[in-house]
């Protein structure tokens, strides 16, 4: 008897250890799912409640490999009138003073191998929430799809696009 009561106790501290273990992992997940930015920017605010389309921003994202992030100097845009006393707005306006980039977290990389167009997507008329989810939803973007190999697989076939190595491996 005393023996299953310490075999229990034991398998116990175990699993605890192992929820633990598990439960840490998951916020070292999330956040690189969701990365922490130097300015907290609400997708849901400008994509959602104002509207503005992904290329507004993304301007490259037609014309080329990647979406690119608009320079600060874009923002000040419409932010040399609007929501001049947000706290994030303020630290925008310090990143135009000082002449200084934003040094965004990338939330999506594809490996290195792979070579990935936003443009031809964009011009077979998939929309962006397709790979990175209800973005006009999201106050914080996250990494809404794993975007494996299987994943763009799938669409493709389903699509009826190209599906040889060398249209997205090097």
């Amino acid at each position: 008897m005393r023996r299953r009561l310490v075999l229990t106790g034991v398998l116990v501290v175990i699993l605890l250890a192992i929820a633990g273990g598990v439960a840490a992992a998951y916020r070292h997940v999330q956040s690189e799912i969701s990365p922490r930015q130097p300015i907290a920017f609400s997708h849901a605010v400008h994509a959602g409640t104002v509207g503005l389309d992904c290329l507004f921003c993304h301007r490259n994202a037609d014309k080329g490999d990647n979406a690119s992030v608009p320079a600060a100097q874009q923002c000040m845009f419409c932010h040399q009138t609007v929501a001049l006393d947000n706290p994030e707005v303020q630290k925008l306006r310090d990143y135009v003073d000082r002449n200084q980039p934003i040094d965004w977290t990338r939330v999506y990389r594809v490996p290195d191998h792979v070579h990935f167009k936003h443009e031809p997507h964009i011009r077979a008329g998939v929309a962006c929430q397709t790979c990175h989810g209800p973005v006009q939803t999201m106050q914080q973007v996250y990494h809404y799809r794993n975007l494996r190999m299987g994943d763009c697989l799938d669409c493709h076939r389903a699509m009826n696009a190209p599906t040889e190595c060398s249209t997205c491996h090097y």
